[in-house]
């Protein structure tokens, strides 16, 4: 048996210019990975965003460190030893997120299962997921809510100067359930309590991390309120930080490229479900090749935010299936 792995690095085209409240973006870098193993393959995506902090340059670096020794195993044990190598390795997650995603999927080909099977998950059946507003001009807001219809519930990108103009202007196009993403853009406690209840009188289901990272005693005291669920993003990237951090929320957006892959995400799952915390399945901007290997997990999922491919206007793989709502399996 020979093990062949091929890597590229391409960009993801957003239909739209991307805002959330640090920055706006038209394009984001993805590394690809495909590994064969007696013509099995499996596929992975390292999605780059800038606010994960990873680069280009540092992932494809990683990649390239293992690429020799990942060339040489003819065994399956071989690349089941490596998932652990990887897991116990504390940087670069997104890469790890790739090696990994490509490695299961080999793997649980070998053994004949689907990957839920092979990582003994509940079978994943068909949720409803929101989809992603960014932050934009009226009218273009206007317009990304027309585009929308089949969905039931918009996640709007929040942590604007003045986010109650900005629901109020959301409001004048749709009455759905929203998801509100301050990404760390909430700024006085004060007057987050106050836009928190306005929130509830307006639809919302939840807030998605409202203060900055280390703004932990702020974010409890918004939960604290139990006026709406308090869902930790980029305050919990990954196991450590979850079991460090989980008390200071109602939940934890769980995140392939932020965690290091699906071992990792399945450890984080078990843990919020031992402390019963909400589970939220998210994704950066990535293609439906990492959004695919997210799924998996549905059946975890008390929120489901898994809408990414739709967002792009060169999704490749089309792995990813979308009715009514709902993301498919």
């Amino acid at each position: 048996m020979v093990t062949k792995l091929r890597y590229w690095q391409y960009e993801l085209v957003y239909r739209h210019a991307f805002g959330v409240s640090s920055n706006t973006r038209k394009t984001t870098t993805s590394i690809f990975i495909e590994i064969n193993f007696n013509n099995l393959i499996g596929l992975g995506e390292a999605c780059l965003p800038a606010y994960l902090g990873e680069s280009v340059d540092e992932t494809l670096a990683f990649v390239k460190r293992y690429e020799q020794k990942i060339s040489s195993f003819t065994l399956i044990t071989e690349l089941q030893d490596f998932v652990l190598e990887l897991d116990a390795i504390e940087n670069c997650y997104a890469a790890k997120a790739a090696l990994n995603m490509a490695l299961i999927e080999v793997i649980s080909k070998c053994d004949n299962k689907p990957i839920y099977e092979y990582l003994n998950l509940e079978k994943p059946f068909a949720k409803l997921t929101s989809f992603t507003i960014g932050i934009d001009k009226e009218k273009v807001l206007e317009q990304k809510i027309k585009e929308a219809t089949d969905f039931t519930i918009l996640k709007i990108k929040a942590g604007t100067q003045n986010d109650f103009n900005l629901i109020k202007t959301i409001r004048k196009y749709t009455d759905k359930l929203l998801y509100i993403d301050a990404n760390q853009g909430w700024k006085e406690f004060e007057e987050a309590k106050e836009l928190l209840y306005f929130l509830k009188e307006n639809n919302v289901a939840l807030v998605e991390q409202p203060f900055k990272i280390n703004e932990l005693e702020k974010t409890l005291a918004l939960k604290e309120l139990k006026c709406l669920p308090i869902i930790a993003d980029e305050a919990i990237k990954n196991y450590t930080a979850l079991v460090e951090r989980y008390s200071f929320f109602d939940g934890i957006n769980i995140k392939l490229m932020k965690c290091g892959g699906l071992t990792q995400a399945k450890k984080m799952i078990d843990f919020a479900k031992e402390k019963k915390i909400k589970i939220m399945l998210g994704c950066m901007a990535e293609s439906s090749c990492g959004v695919n290997a997210m799924s998996n997990f549905l059946a975890y999922a008390d929120y489901v935010d898994l809408d990414a491919p739709l967002l792009l206007s060169n999704d490749s793989f089309g792995l990813v299936k979308y009715k009514n709502g709902e993301i498919l399996t």
